[in-house]
């Protein structure tokens, strides 16, 4: 049973089935990581579109960039170069990819010298933003690369999507908007974005390769005959870059761990003590609808969800919180009239809160016109 279950998943999950042929892979690889007068031209292009994007905030002009960035075929070149154990490609596709960075980081620090607009956006402070997350896209749209340029089929369209996915582009015009406003922090968080990005997928596309049983470049001087101890010493440097691309990897990993839990921390602490709105309920509008019928003075009804944050255990706690705005004042009797009204409505609910508004004035402070009710349960 054991036996036919493993033969059944490795049947599902066989990556080799509809592979290429090496020679093809290696060819696709090439070209792809090649860089030439076309490259270059699309490249800028593709910069000056991303950086268009992220000053006016449009995902739409990002996305194309990102459709028409050739940048991906550089870091598969990468992955390719370690699988096999090739080291004048991994140097050569190295030393492309650094042209490449430069050229996008002077195209986007020149577009945003020249442009008007200086505005942080939403879109730049999120591609300037290190975390967890952006390595677990990488990872997965490395995988998803490196299985694409395995395939018989052509792998352009997975590729463009593994390009948008992992966006390799914004963060670089980021980086380009951090040096034209001389903000460290924004480059430095940007660029580190992007380093993230390019070392995981390179990693799980590396992984991939590895997995399909790409050959070691065993011809290490070229001569067309490969001896016994070119052989061992393709290994042997297979195994050296295997061991520093893992080391360096979980090295490099460290910081996004760590200024993901402050995130992670900033966010839970934001959200400590703040009521979310229940909108639209069905309960809600019922409550609604019986409070304007029975209290004259009564000026809205919401419900909502308060999540509190525990620094030293960590852990979460939500209440479940109403909240009466009236033009006046409430008796207790009124008070707990209305209390019991909504837990028809609303069982769970943890506290009631009145609060007085005055005609044309501002909701009143809660320490000097606000009554609170809560109920044990």
């Amino acid at each position: 049973m054991d036996s036919t279950l493993f033969k059944l998943l490795a049947t599902l999950f066989n990556i080799r089935e509809g592979r290429a042929s090496h020679t093809t892979i290696r060819k696709r690889i090439l070209s792809g990581a090649r860089i030439n007068g076309m490259h270059i031209c699309l490249l800028i292009v593709a910069m000056l579109i991303a950086s268009v994007g992220l000053n006016i905030n449009s995902t739409e002009a990002i996305v194309g960039a990102m459709l028409i960035c050739p940048i991906m075929g550089s870091v598969m070149g990468i992955a390719y170069g370690i699988a096999s154990a090739d080291a004048k490609l991994l140097k050569r596709v190295i030393f492309e990819l650094s042209v490449q960075v430069i050229i996008c980081l002077i195209t986007s620090t020149l577009y945003f010298v020249i442009s008007p607009i200086s505005t942080e956006t939403s879109e730049l402070l999120t591609n300037s933003t290190p975390s967890i997350w952006v390595v677990l896209i990488a990872l997965a749209g490395g995988f998803a690369g490196g299985l694409g340029s395995s395939r018989n089929q052509e792998p352009y369209v997975l590729i463009s999507g593994v390009a948008v996915a992992t966006a390799l582009m914004p963060p670089l015009c980021a980086a380009g908007y951090g040096i034209a406003t001389s903000n460290l922090s924004i480059f430095g968080g940007a660029f580190y974005v992007f380093l993230l990005n390019v070392v995981f997928i390179a990693f799980a596309a590396e992984l991939l390769f590895v997995l399909i049983k790409t050959p070691l470049k065993a011809d290490l001087n070229d001569d067309g005959v490969v001896t016994e101890w070119e052989t061992t010493e393709a290994q042997h440097r297979s195994h050296v870059l295997h061991r520093r691309l893992i080391i360096g990897s979980l090295v490099f990993l460290i910081p996004a761990i760590v200024l993901s839990s402050h995130v992670v921390a900033d966010t839970m602490q934001r959200n400590d003590g703040q009521a979310f709105e229940l909108k639209d309920t069905f309960e809600a509008k019922i409550t609604t609808e019986e409070l304007k019928t029975l209290y004259p003075n009564f000026v809205s009804y919401s419900i909502g969800e308060q999540t509190s944050y525990n620094t030293k255990n960590s852990n979460l706690s939500n209440k479940i919180i109403a909240t009466l705005t009236t033009s006046s004042e409430l008796s207790t009797a009124d008070q707990s009239n209305i209390e019991k009204l909504v837990r028809l409505h609303v069982p769970k609910l943890d506290s009631i809160h009145f609060v007085v508004k005055q005609p044309d004035k501002p909701v009143s402070h809660p320490t000097k016109q606000t009554t609170e009710h809560t109920s044990t349960t």
